[in-house]
């Protein structure tokens, strides 16, 4: 089991950053990557970026250049978030998925709350 615990969101102007983190605990031994997804009013959640365990990452198309995520060795899970704009608002969810004797498993966090307002 793993347990993921997000926080850094808010209301930010156009233009502004924000800094997201996601704290993980339990068998974190298992993780085998992380990554950041994000779900607006209406829609399906989606990949913003992911890392993987050797820190090969990948990013949507609409945040390259803008997003950067990260993991530190305290297994933390970050994501730099400039140059918001307003179609990034959404509640951001942190997921690591494991790969252990059972199979694989992605776990979710509670989600944080991201409004970019023009």
């Amino acid at each position: 089991q793993v347990q993921l615990v997000e926080s850094g969101g808010g209301l930010v102007q156009a233009g502004g950053s924000l800094r997201l983190s996601c704290a993980a605990s339990g068998d974190t031994f298992c993780i085998s990557a992380m990554g950041w997804y994000h779900q607006a009013p209406g829609k399906e959640r989606e990949l913003v970026a992911a890392i993987t365990s050797d820190g090969s990452t990948n990013y949507a198309d609409s945040v390259k250049g803008r997003f950067t995520i990260s993991r530190d060795n305290a297994n933390t899970l970050y994501l730099q978030m400039n140059g918001l704009k307003p179609e990034d608002t959404a509640v951001y969810y942190c997921a690591a998925d494991t790969s252990t004797g059972r199979g694989p498993a992605r776990y979710w966090g509670q989600g944080t709350q991201v409004i970019v307002s023009r």
